[in-house]
């Protein structure tokens, strides 16, 4: 392949890879942090809804202890011990005794007059029958204010319950410490920025913010009428974005408001997006790196897969070359046969004729023998030649010769020192000492060797042990040759098929399945056998077992 066609298959894979990769990555980060935003933006609307209706709830029932103290207290009680200033300072006291959530305590006549007072101001004998609060008391029975000035020139709320005695009415009123009913507000206050206060109807502030305003001022930032029940908006107040929840009392028509601000409670969600965008960073980093290290690698393999093919292409053709030489080889070796036999067969003839006639006193007698000696060795030499070319053609038949196996299996390992130590594979050999010889052909013994060591380094890739190892059976008198890998191993249904001609398990292109074949055929022929086993990622073992004839035995 062109160098240009390379390139331009290389950057087409990897935006093809990082198109489909980065794809799935954006949406699956958009889509988690969505659902975690409306997860937790709905948490969070749910987690200031029960902070204010709990909130609403306690001043409710503070609201509603207070008012049912003072019922119990003017129902329980006469006008007239509770008139008597002594009798009424002894209740206050008993009162602030159990709640501390009374400022002073007073009696007032049906019209107006002040007529009992127990407390820190100088109350008594003012007549409040044009006050407001006194007007609802008389009318409603129980009546709680807003928070006004009155004669005391400070902010503060009251209570007042109405109690009839015959034709008499009166009213038992008590003041709020408006410090301690801050306080139950003000604990709705969550973070550095929060805060919460009451309103009424007209937006007076009935306590203190925490943030601007005071008591009696106007809230004006926002409207709050025409809901009931509770309401959570995110508003912008005062150029800042801000959480507000709020509530109106059950008794009284006064409005609970909360505001949190939303970074605050908003945080782990800002921390999510962060981590969401790390995430997606890293990712498409990784990606991308691995990408580009596929791809590259792809294209080394490609263009080694594309130089393998141009040699194997190459070798090919050599073997195509050396297959005609070989039919040439034979058709030479045939016709030259011929003439050769002929040859010999006279060279025979002329030797019985030298010595049937009566030649010998001749003197070229010596020089006739001679030459007929030299063309007969000669022609010997020629069939020898001959006998070579008919061997490159076709498979001679195995010769017999003494072999010492532990020297094969050594010269054979010799052969794959380099390219084992290239790929990283340990071969140990442990050869049994005092192993006998036996009579077999070495170069195809080689041969049977070499192909199994072969396939071994091919299971192992890289980074493996190879065991080669030998041992005698005097038992059965043959000679053991083990070669084990820790390779991938060979499944059981690939197992059963390990000795069929054109059986690999290898990559197309890499094996023709031949090897194992011929080597089994070669082991039957010289008379031993060969067996297999093998278990999914642990590794094979080869066993070769070569009979020992009793004339080579040492």
């Amino acid at each position: 392949m062109e160098e240009r066609g390379i390139q331009k298959l290389r950057w087409k894979i990897i935006a093809t890879t990082l198109c489909f990769s980065l794809i799935p990555l954006f949406v699956l980060g958009f889509t988690i942090y969505y659902q975690f935003s409306v997860s937790y933006t709905a948490k969070i609307m749910d987690s200031m809804r029960t902070l204010v209706d709990n909130r609403r709830n306690a001043i409710d029932l503070f609201l509603d202890e207070r008012a049912a103290q003072l019922t119990t207290l003017a129902n329980t009680q006469s006008y007239q011990q509770l008139s008597d200033g002594d009798y009424l300072d002894r209740v206050f006291t008993l009162m602030q005794s159990r709640s501390k959530s009374f400022i002073d305590l007073g009696i007032i006549d049906q019209d107006g007059h002040h007529v009992a007072y127990s407390g820190p101001y100088q109350l008594r004998g003012i007549n409040y029958r044009n006050e407001e609060w006194f007007q609802e008391a008389m009318l409603r029975g129980v009546f709680i204010s807003d928070v006004f000035m009155g004669f005391r020139k400070f902010p503060h709320f009251i209570i007042a319950v109405m109690r009839r005695e015959g034709d008499r009415r009166w009213i038992l009123r008590a003041t709020i410490d408006t410090n301690i009913f801050d306080a139950l507000v003000k604990e709705a206050q969550v973070g550095d920025k929060g805060d919460a206060y009451v309103i009424n109807k007209d937006r007076v502030l009935q306590t203190t913010p925490r943030f601007g305003g005071k008591v009696l001022g106007t809230e004006d930032e926002s409207n709050y009428s025409g809901f009931s029940g509770s309401r959570i908006e995110e508003r912008q107040l005062q150029g800042q974005t801000a959480l507000v929840a709020a509530t109106w009392m059950r008794n009284k028509e006064w409005l609970l408001i909360i505001k949190e601000d939303p970074r605050v409670e908003l945080m782990p969600l800002f921390h999510a997006r962060h981590m969401t965008i790390w995430v997606i960073l890293g990712g498409i980093l990784i990606i991308a790196v691995g990408t580009v290290y596929v791809v590259n690698e792809m294209m080394t393999e490609l263009i080694k897969a594309d130089r393998e093919k141009a040699v194997l292409d190459a070798s090919l053709m050599q073997s195509s070359k050396m297959a005609a030489l070989g039919k040439m080889a034979a058709g030479i070796a045939h016709e030259v046969n011929n003439p050769l036999a002929v040859i010999k067969e006279k060279v025979g003839w002329l030797k019985d004729l030298l010595s049937e006639e009566d030649i010998s006193a001749s003197e070229n007698f010596e020089e006739f023998k001679d030459a007929l000696g030299k063309i007969e060795r000669h022609v010997e030499r020629a069939k020898k030649v001959t006998h070579r070319l008919l061997g490159f053609a076709r498979r001679m038949e195995p010769t017999e010769e003494k072999v010492d196996i532990n020297k094969v299996l050594s010269e054979t390992l010799s052969f794959l020192e380099n390219d084992a130590r290239y790929k990283n594979i340990n071969i140990k050999a442990d050869y049994a000492p005092g192993l006998p010889s036996t009579l077999s052909d070495s170069a195809q013994m080689q041969q049977v060797f070499l192909n199994i060591l072969n396939n071994a380094v091919d299971a192992i890739g890289k980074d493996g042990e190879i065991q080669v190892k030998t041992g005698y059976s005097v038992k059965e008198r043959e000679i053991t040759v083990s070669i084990a890998d820790n390779g991938p191993g060979i499944s059981n249904e690939h197992l059963a098929r390990i000795f069929d001609p054109f059986f690999t398990t290898k990559e197309v292109g890499r094996g023709t399945g031949l090897g194992l074949s011929i080597s089994y055929s070669i082991v039957e022929k010289l008379g031993g056998r060969i067996m297999v086993a093998s278990e999914v990622s642990k590794g094979t073992v080869f066993t070769i077992y070569v009979p020992v004839r009793g004339d080579a035995v040492n």
